[in-house]
């Protein structure tokens, strides 16, 4: 019976470890999308909403505290998110946005252009965007002095977020960003890709949420991670772990 059980219970994380691989889709959009937090252009009746559940960090939050769910969609310049969020408290609490901004109240965006996967902790093999309430958008870059190691990447990632008055008040965050292949670098930047049909990206989104500690209580993604010893805080060192996203017309 033992062994039964915990044959279910492998099959069980197996099972949603696959579903989490499956590639999920982006829209296009015919238009650009006016990021403006309020996310009534058309595209978005179309698209579909996909949950943000799987947690990566401390204890599942119950859903007053935190819950999540987010659509995508695409033009040639872009790459668009509408990401709903339901948090009962925001937190951001470090003025210097290079310092623990995945300790205040954050979402996170996981992009790898060209799905090669693989470690892009001090390289740009891979993006993890770090976008804070006030629209600072973090992550580290490739220089691995200690005090240099995050860069600001505004320029990459444009957002805007309301808040309902109508309970529970939710959040609707708008979201551009600018898809870079991993050729991109600080003092050379060049373009970025122009998007098209059928291309896959490495994706994933995330929330940090933090109630009021000296640290953020939760941490809950789009895809569930295989842990590794332990930890299922991946996806800032190791895009392996992202999900795809499929650009598709409808």
């Amino acid at each position: 019976m033992i062994l039964q059980k915990k044959l279910l219970s492998s099959l069980a994380m197996l099972s949603c470890l696959s579903a989490s691989a499956q590639a999920e889709n982006a829209i296009f959009s015919a238009s650009p999308v006016t990021i403006d937090g309020k996310g009534n252009e058309a595209v978005w009746a179309k698209a579909e909403w996909h949950p943000i559940d799987q947690l990566m960090v401390g204890e599942k939050p119950t859903p007053q505290d935190f819950s999540g769910r987010y659509k995508a969609a695409w033009d040639q310049g872009q790459l668009y998110l509408l990401v709903e969020i339901v948090d009962d408290k925001l937190e951001d609490t470090h003025p210097n946005p290079k310092v623990q901004y995945w300790d205040d109240d954050t979402l996170e965006i996981f992009l790898d252009e060209d799905t090669s996967g693989g470690n892009h902790l001090h390289s740009y093999n891979a993006f993890a965007y770090h976008v804070a309430l006030d629209g600072n958008v973090a992550d580290f870059g490739n220089n691995t002095s200690e005090k240099e190691q995050v860069v600001l990447l505004n320029d990459h990632v444009k957002s805007v977020w309301t808040r309902s008055d109508e309970a529970p008040f939710p959040l609707t965050w708008e979201v551009a960003i600018k898809v870079y292949p991993d050729s991109y670098s600080m003092s050379k930047p060049g373009k970025p890709v122009v998007l098209s049909e059928n291309k896959t990206l490495g994706f994933m989104v995330a929330y940090c949420d933090n109630d009021g500690s000296a640290e953020r209580e939760h941490f809950v993604g789009s895809h569930a991670i295989e842990p590794v010893n332990g930890d299922m805080n991946r996806g800032y060192i190791d895009a392996s772990v992202f999900g795809k996203l499929t650009l598709v017309k409808p």
